[in-house]
């Protein structure tokens, strides 16, 4: 039903789907082997070398798909077979080198690097070379360029460094788990791990105990995804699924943004504490500046923790465009309240395994947030909802909002408060460009529209921040 992007979206869609269908027929573990020769049942190449390698990449997707190494907390993962495209990378000369006299490439290397040809055109020797870049800063017709592999490009807090064999890997003490480098991988080598099964296991057992609930958290990014149904078909779709309730995740935003207004009224500064990458990279590149981190849980924990306390024995499955919210759930403080985290890639996969059509059914109801609690999904969304509950505690505090718009603004603001040049007393940190809505779990990568969550957070009925908080 929905349309996918690029040929790797829509190859790690087949294998969630053919991994949800057998497992819930309960028959994944006898059947696992079978599913990479469903998607490329001939023998000719589609993608790379030979079908073969096509299916031993496949395989590896599988075990992802699986939830993948649980004894690796990263969410982030390379396919070390599937990485095997890209150049070498580093400082190349190109052809538009002159072999000028000057040389002063030669001059700035500090491990004489470069050598000249009989043609007086500059070589790099990559074993002498340490990529500082002095040679391409030095060269006046800037002949020497710096290649990058995609994901290195794509990892802003450069988690991201290759291996003896070339091959991509992820320090985990640097990886926010944001995924941004997943849809810049030109070969697909870097999938984020899914917890689907998990999600099955719980509905499973819920139709089989009708006092088990399995409650679905929707984010309110997905009223920018699904493009081609209403919201209500899709909260329809849900329950068809076999999810007992469906509840708005922007309720949690309406608790935090009340919370964290009051926090801020009495410490005077604060850096969100909704977007777990911004968290991470905080707690990784700047922990001396943790401190200033919100102590309110996230939207998607606050929310399930009230429904928690009303429900102790259910499960709540988080549903959003984040990868980071796979690890978030993994923390001590949120593990007691949400129990699995799926992105919408996920969601559409698991719809389609069990064949529901959602523009054939009929709308139902969404739990109800406020504007504020909805407009989280898109950057600038989390300030107006903290000048909101400013207003409404009636706080005197004269409000300076920097809103970060992607890990590099949130570098600069956090290097600025490292050095205490900061005037801002607030940060809106948002570790993906545009927002919850540019995350790597989404269906729609490349056309986010920012009007689509304006428009669904303006059909609210709620007029405060308030009305809805006290309604949870």
């Amino acid at each position: 039903m929905s349309s996918f992007e690029t040929r790797i979206q829509y190859l790690k869609y087949q294998v969630l789907k053919e991994v949800a269908k057998e497992a819930w027929e309960q028959n994944l573990v006898e059947n696992v082997l079978d599913i990479p020769k469903k998607i490329i049942p001939g023998k000719t190449p589609t993608m790379r070398c030979c079908v073969y390698k096509e299916r031993a990449i496949l395989q590896e997707r599988v075990k992802l798909a699986m939830g993948g190494d649980r004894s690796n907390p990263n969410i982030i993962e390379v396919i070390d077979i599937a990485c095997d495209e890209c150049p070498i990378g580093g400082y190349e000369v190109t052809n538009t080198c002159r072999g000028c006299l000057v040389q002063r490439c030669r001059l700035a290397c500090p491990k004489d690097a470069i050598t000249f040809d009989s043609n007086h055109q500059a070589h790099i020797d990559k074993t002498k070379c340490i990529n500082c870049g002095a040679c391409a800063k030095a060269c006046q017709y800037t002949a020497i360029i710096n290649r990058k592999r995609p994901c290195e490009n794509a990892c802003a807090v450069k988690a991201i460094e290759a291996k003896e064999e070339q091959a991509a890997k992820i320090n985990a003490d640097k990886c926010t788990n944001c995924g941004a480098c997943i849809s810049q991988c030109p070969f697909g080598a870097i999938m984020d791990k899914s917890f689907i099964l998990d999600a099955i296991d719980y509905i499973i057992k819920s139709e089989n105990n009708s006092n088990f609930k399995v409650y679905a958290l929707v984010a309110p990014a997905i009223a920018d995804n699904f493009r081609e149904v209403k919201l209500g078909q899709i909260v329809a779709g849900l329950k068809e699924l076999g999810f007992y309730d469906v509840i708005e995740a922007a309720k949690g935003a309406d608790i935090v943004a009340y919370n964290e207004a009051k926090e801020l009224d009495e410490k005077g500064f604060l850096f969100s504490s909704c977007c777990p990458a911004f968290v991470s990279y905080v707690k990784n590149s700047f922990p001396s500046l943790s401190d200033n981190i919100s102590h309110n849980l996230s939207p998607m924990a606050s929310i399930a923790k009230r429904i928690k306390e009303k429900d102790e024995d259910c499960k709540i499955v988080f549903i959003g465009p984040c990868t980071a919210k796979k690890a978030e759930v993994m923390l001590d403080s949120v593990e007691p309240y949400v129990d699995v985290a799926l992105t919408f890639e996920e969601l559409q996969a698991l719809f389609d395994s069990r064949d529901i059509e959602l523009d054939k059914l009929e709308e139902d109801e969404l739990n109800q947030a406020s504007y504020f609690g909805r407009v989280f999904a898109r950057s600038g969304g989390l300030t107006e909802a903290m000048k909101q509950g400013l207003d409404e505690i009636g706080s005197a505090l004269e409000f300076r909002p920097e809103i970060c718009n992607g890990i590099d603004m949130c570098r600069i603001a956090l290097l600025k408060k490292s050095k205490n040049v900061l005037q801002s007393n607030f940060v809106e940190g948002m570790a993906c460009s545009g927002g919850c809505i540019g995350g790597a779990g989404t269906l729609q990568k490349f056309g986010v529209k920012k009007e689509n969550i304006d428009n669904y957070a303006k059909a609210s009925t709620y007029e405060s921040i308030a009305s809805s908080v006290h309604e949870v």
